[in-house]
């Protein structure tokens, strides 16, 4: 019998985000909000005060993750998002920190 989830069409985006970001458990909360949501790919901290990640997951996972990057945890302070699509073969295998 075939995995019904193997057909499920996955996307993966790159995510940057500006703002009070770094400091605040911004990168701890989205790996938590990721598990929560079944999402994979990773979350890390930039040298220029940014926190870089890559969602993975069906569309409505990544558009959840996308949806709550905006905010962030309460003490964040979101300036802006950009994403970028990105097309790969490569499948995470779970959501982490870097």
């Amino acid at each position: 019998m075939q995995d019904p989830k193997a057909d499920t069409h996955i996307e993966t985006v790159h995510v940057t985000i500006t703002g009070t970001v770094q400091g605040v458990g911004y990168r701890h909360a989205t790996v938590r909000r990721a598990h929560m949501l079944g999402a994979k790919g990773w979350v890390q901290n930039l040298p220029d005060g940014t926190v870089e990640a890559m969602v993975q997951g069906t569309a409505d996972q990544v558009d959840h993750m996308l949806e709550w990057l905006r905010r962030g945890p309460p003490g964040a302070s979101v300036q802006e998002i950009t994403t970028r699509r990105e097309y790969t073969d490569k499948r995470y295998i779970r959501f982490e920190q870097l």
